[in-house]
């Protein structure tokens, strides 16, 4: 017995186009390329790489891929149609295309007569004239051409007929695909819906009656439509559903929803709702599940912090803090998961709080390893220590390795590699300025030998923890791959002023791995000092974990 195949939705991004206009985003063409790369390997058919002539970081990569090309993806040069009262092949903006060498473009225009009279300053007439030329122009040579009908929605609202005369004036030339562009992000489902079914149903009709151009017959007998939508009613992602459901086949978006103002439909969100919630293809099952390292390798090349909190692909998504959750997904995570976590490449966590019961202290151990039986002492005064320490405002939901030695304290199995014995902080203030350096002086004992070292840094914290990893690193050469990721700082209680508690959270690394640790005092050193000693403690844990696997 056979099946029948899923419909297929071509995904369209344009991450490295539209998202590059999310504000406090950059990229160099470095990071494009890499970019581009990620994209291919996820399975990607379409990847808009920016508009060749409108700056040198686009045109040189552009050139960059022709001379290495993509594995599967094609790569979509971007621009508008000609202007008004020229002619294609006399506008040097589109031999700028032309020169970039993709096998597809596409062509942007105006949907709405507003744009036309007020943006444009010309008549509705000429509009129809730059969108036919344009398109006839790149087909001449050999190019495929996607449509995006900017401003569709409100230009449909606004002037239906004139709105579906672009829709003619493109599919007559010669457009394989009409994208209906949501511009300023403002439609809602159900109007999108009644769009693109009006949409469909006008052009068969009109291919069906009139006469259309040889080039477009011999490339489709039938347009097929894209969606294109942003996000500023926090919609883009419904939308471009809707529009799925009223029959457009491909889908535009980008990595992480980047893009201007509220940002673009995220493909992050789109790719498993299209995949798993109603069942069409879209890339492989082994490429599902790169979706959530995609995400998180893209914020990194941009220097975006990842959304903690994003479906499917955010540290959160399938995060389970209280109890009676964690009790229930334990037994069967259908429970409190709507789909499981690794299908898009993502895990499982169970967060630990003041909220958590016995049932996220075994979870939690687990992930470390380490099997607890609720019955035991150990396991009781892990759960009672936690929430004795969350009052003071320690929160270790956001700082799991020093949960872990926390657990390890309790078993009695925490490793001493070193004791801390003081420290010292001095900070040089020139009057109306406060210069960025530091200098910390660390005492600490290793194997009973006291050390004091003092180190200079940008800042306290950067100061104590250079000082402290200069005081071991003859003992422990692997701390010389520390580095200090990142750091938080939060008030607890701002109404006791400067004796308010502080909570410091402190990101480490090694270059392979990354954890966070906690400290919290009256003191604002004192608690980033905990949190700096923490961090050098367990990396050098996971280290003697690591070589102690090798060995066995």
């Amino acid at each position: 017995m056979t099946t029948n195949p899923s419909p297929q939705i071509w995904l369209y991004d344009t991450t490295l186009r539209d998202g590059t206009q999310c504000e406090g985003l950059s990229v160099s063409i470095e990071d494009k390329l890499r970019i581009a790369k990620r994209l291919d390997q996820l399975g990607i058919p379409f990847i808009e790489g920016g508009w060749p002539g409108a700056n040198p970081k686009d045109v040189q990569f552009f050139w960059q891929l022709q001379e290495d090309p993509l594995k599967q993806a094609e790569i979509v040069a971007f621009c508008s149609t000609r202007r008004p009262n020229t002619v294609a092949a006399a506008e040097p903006m589109l031999q700028a295309i032309l020169t970039a060498g993709s096998r597809w473009v596409t062509i942007f225009g105006k949907s709405w007569d507003l744009h036309v009279t007020e943006g444009l300053k010309t008549t509705l007439e000429e509009n129809l004239a730059m969108i036919r030329d344009t398109i006839e122009y790149f087909r001449s040579h050999g190019r495929r051409v996607i449509y995006d009908a900017e401003h569709w929605f409100d230009g449909y609202k606004h002037n239906r007929d004139y709105a579906l005369q672009t829709l003619e004036a493109a599919i007559a030339s010669g457009a394989e695909w009409l994208v209906l562009c949501d511009t300023n992000g403002g439609t809602l489902p159900h109007e999108v819906s009644e769009s693109v079914t009006t949409v469909k149903s006008h052009l068969s009709l009109v291919l069906s009656e009139a006469e259309v151009s040889v080039t477009c017959q011999k490339t489709m007998t039938t347009p097929q439509i894209g969606i294109h939508t942003h996000n500023d009613c926090d919609l883009a992602v419904a939308n471009a559903l809707a529009a799925v459901m009223a029959g457009a086949t491909m889908v535009q978006g980008t990595i992480n929803g980047y893009g201007e103002r509220c940002g673009n439909a995220n493909l992050c969100s789109l790719i498993p709702n299209l995949q798993l919630k109603m069942g069409y293809s879209c890339i492989t099952e082994h490429q599902l599940t790169q979706v959530t390292e995609a995400s998180r390798f893209v914020s990194e090349v941009v220097n975006l912090a990842p959304d903690e909190h994003a479906p499917f692909v955010g540290r959160s998504a399938f995060a389970h803090k209280g109890g009676v959750h964690v009790s229930a997904v334990q037994r069967n995570p259908l429970t409190y998961e709507h789909i499981q976590p690794e299908t898009v490449g993502n895990r499982r966590r169970i967060v630990i709080s003041e909220q958590a019961g016995l049932s996220n202290v075994l979870a939690k151990a687990r992930t470390f390893g380490i099997e607890l039986d609720k019955q035991t002492p150990e396991a009781k005064q892990i759960l009672q220590r936690l929430k004795q320490l969350e009052s003071q405002g320690y929160q270790f939901e956001a700082a799991e390795a020093s949960f872990a030695l926390l657990m390890y304290e309790a078993l009695g199995a925490r490793q001493e590699f070193f004791e801390v014995k003081g420290f010292q902080v001095h900070c040089d203030l020139v009057e109306g300025k406060e210069t960025s350096s530091a200098l910390a002086t660390v005492k600490v004992a290793v194997n009973g030998q006291n050390i004091l070292e003092a180190a200079e840094g940008n800042g306290p914290v950067a100061a104590l923890d250079s000082a402290l990893r200069k005081a071991l690193v003859n003992f422990y050469p692997q701390l010389a791959s520390f580095e200090l990721t990142d750091y938080k700082v939060r008030i607890l209680d701002g109404h006791a002023g400067t004796a308010a508690k502080t909570r410091a959270l402190v990101e480490s690394g090694n270059g392979h791995q990354r954890w966070t640790t906690i400290g919290v005092s009256t003191n604002i050193l004192a608690a980033s000092y905990q949190a700096v000693v923490e961090g050098l403690e367990y990396g050098l844990l996971l280290h003697s974990q690591a070589e102690a696997a090798v060995k066995a």
